[in-house]
């Protein structure tokens, strides 16, 4: 049995509102995805861009280099393809161009298979304002939350 690899995107859910979600494969070479297996990867200052010719591309995505993968190693920052159903690539692209939406990474994780899958969405940028109601919540819920505690 293998164990559970997840690796989040923890400043997603701060800096944009999340619109809409999608599960998406990533096309990998041999030493990323045993990168991946050992936890050696980040997507925290990653996103998603599409190229001329409507593929997908996740960007600056970082998979450590494997300890022994010698001169089979991949480069760690590489653009690596997103394989999705053109239906959703359509709505993807259109979503994006029209309304000037972006398309983030959310969670990288493997499938039951085995296989590298990452769940991405279509995100709006939250304003100053709306962050700072978010840390106003958190906060107040926490000292709620510790009140209630005392007192039972």
């Amino acid at each position: 049995m293998q164990k559970k690899i997840n690796i989040l995107n923890k400043k997603a859910k701060f800096q944009y509102e999340i619109l809409d979600k999608y599960t998406a494969g990533i096309v990998l070479s041999g030493t990323e995805i045993k990168s991946i297996r050992n936890s050696q990867a980040s997507i925290a200052e990653s996103f998603c861009e599409f190229n001329e010719q409507g593929e997908l591309f996740v960007i600056n995505m970082n998979i450590q280099e494997y300890a022994y993968g010698n001169y089979y190693n991949h480069r760690p920052k590489a653009e690596r393809k997103l394989l999705l159903n053109k239906r959703e690539l359509k709505k993807l692209l259109k979503e994006v161009n029209t309304s000037g939406l972006t398309i983030i990474p959310l969670r990288l994780f493997l499938n039951d298979k085995g296989l590298a899958k990452l769940d991405i969405a279509l995100a709006k940028g939250k304003k100053l304002y709306d962050k700072r109601e978010v840390i106003k919540d958190r906060d107040n819920k926490r000292d709620l939350d510790r009140i209630k505690k005392i007192y039972n």
